[in-house]
């Protein structure tokens, strides 16, 4: 055993911070040099830097759910796109979540921010959305010209959020910043009653209700102010705790308070990005002056990859916010869910260390628990792979079964070790297809498909399918194992078949 794992506590904090459409190449530690991110490149020399990370999904519901529930979102009610703000909870009630695993072990459990995981809303005449059973609500994708806010009574409590499935504390919001209603969320009701119409000040942004004397520039300060108040207390008790910090930024609006604009060179999402850096840094501030930094893990990631398409992204040319890989939020190429991903914990893991493993974002469920030295409940988090094992090797070690990627439309994509099969032929219907042909998804009339070697292509640029028939076969035969059950879509009975 080495010097630093003899000195990990048997039970450590844990901290996880998300933030929303933050992409592989935002960050300084990352190759970054617009946007100027010194606490997270702090963290990352001080901690473990993942560079072949993935969220399973590359937007931002599918891609939530997986981090909560260790399982890919295509097993759950959704199968493509996001959630509206008032659409119900996809994750059923007596489902294990890593909050819910902690906090039977003792740990405090916390959430601040985005939720964007479904809410059953009580409806004015008393019953309650729900995704589940004989009264399941059919339309739960994001539809925002529908949003029912006139059915929905804000001043009764909603269920299946955050203090239903193992969190002791939530304060946040129902979904993305440009989604109603502007309110903020506590425990299991909303502050105040959104009764006004909300600010919409640029396209993507919903209409809706706001609280009076809401400011969407001033959700992630907040947020953060909510969290680090809570850690302190939780600092001062004689009990692990489990912090979950999901930030607003640098999802659109990009409106970061006035202090951050400017900051980077890279346009209003650039400056989101550095407010993102500073949250991290008050978390870190906290830990520190708490006397509990040594003995707590902390993980920084994201959802998704980030948009390329908005003029508020600023310049997407010299500033790659997805770094040297194709594609962007939504679609099945690497800049759409290829993550960064910082670990730290000064009493558990070597400093300094930059890792090529394989990971999936599904994997911080079993990681988390391993860290405290316990293990998931049995059939839960069946698509997770422990990470922490795997750091006691110098090298890389194989995940051991195949990465799934998912795009915006549901497009299935498989990363086997240095391969990389899609089953479409473009993004799979993510951002990208908003400036270009979407491409054909695969299936009994396009039996088609792209791979592509990212050790000697990282781009995806040369295609391998025609000459690679095995690995599509391969691919193909690996995924309808995977998926067999789950009503996804994917065409399990349709062979591979080369184009030339």
């Amino acid at each position: 055993m080495s010097t630093v794992t003899a000195r990990r506590s048997a039970r450590p904090n844990v901290v996880l911070i998300l933030a929303d459409d933050m992409g592989w190449g935002d960050l300084g530690c990352y190759g970054a040099t617009a946007i100027p991110t010194p606490r997270m490149d702090a963290m990352a020399r001080d901690g473990v830097r993942f560079d072949d990370a993935h969220s399973s999904s590359a937007v931002c519901t599918p891609s939530r759910y997986s981090i909560v529930t260790g399982r890919y979102a295509w097993r759950s009610p959704l199968k493509q796109h996001v959630l509206h703000s008032h659409a119900p909870a996809i994750i059923e009630p007596a489902r294990p979540t890593v909050a819910s695993e902690l906090r039977e072990r003792g740990y405090s459990t916390g959430v601040f921010g985005k939720w964007h995981l479904g809410l059953d809303w009580t409806r004015k005449d008393g019953t309650r959305v729900t995704a589940f059973g004989a009264d399941a609500d059919d339309d739960i994708l994001d539809k925002p010209d529908q949003y029912p806010a006139d059915e929905i009574d804000y001043t009764r409590p909603f269920a299946g959020g955050p203090c239903d499935l193992g969190f002791d504390r939530y304060f946040g919001i129902a979904g993305s910043l440009n989604m109603p209603p502007s309110a903020f969320l506590s425990q299991d009701r909303v502050v105040g009653v959104p009764d006004r119409p909300r600010d919409v000040y640029e396209s993507g942004m919903n209409p809706g209700l706001k609280t009076e004397g809401w400011r969407d520039d001033e959700a992630d300060v907040r947020f953060t102010q909510e969290a680090v108040s809570w850690l302190t207390e939780q600092a001062d008790a004689d009990q692990p705790f489990f912090l979950f910090l999901s930030t607003a930024a640098p999802h659109r609006p990009c409106v970061p308070p006035e202090r951050f604009q400017g900051m980077s060179r890279a346009g209003r999402r650039g400056d989101a990005v550095c407010l993102v850096d500073w949250m991290v840094g008050q978390i870190d501030d906290a830990l520190a002056e708490t006397g509990v930094a040594d003995d707590t893990v902390v993980i920084i990631t994201s959802d998704n990859g980030a948009p390329m398409v908005f003029p508020d992204d600023g310049d997407v040319v010299d500033h790659r916010p997805n770094g040297p890989y194709r594609g962007q939020k939504g679609d099945i190429w690497d800049g759409g869910h290829r993550e960064p991903l910082i670990v730290r914990w000064p009493a558990g893991l070597a400093a300094g260390q930059v890792r090529e493993d394989l990971v999936c974002l599904t994997d911080l469920y079993p990681t988390i628990l391993a860290a405290a030295g316990l293990e998931p409940t049995p059939g839960a988090a069946e698509d997770a792979v422990d990470i922490l094992s795997r750091l006691d090797s110098p090298e890389p070690t194989p995940r051991g079964v195949p990465v799934v990627h998912h795009s915006m439309r549901g497009a299935f994509g498989l990363r086997m070790d240095r391969y990389k099969v899609n089953f479409c032929t473009e993004s799979g219907g993510g951002f990208s297809a908003m400036v270009r042909d979407d491409g054909t998804f695969y299936g009994a009339d396009a039996p088609v498909g792209r791979i592509y070697d990212l050790e000697t292509d990282p781009a995806e640029t040369t295609d391998l399918w025609d000459s690679r028939p095995d690995l599509a076969a391969a691919a193909h035969a690996a995924l309808r194992d995977l998926t067999a059950g789950a009503d996804t879509g994917f065409a399990h009975d349709v062979v591979p078949e080369p184009t030339g």
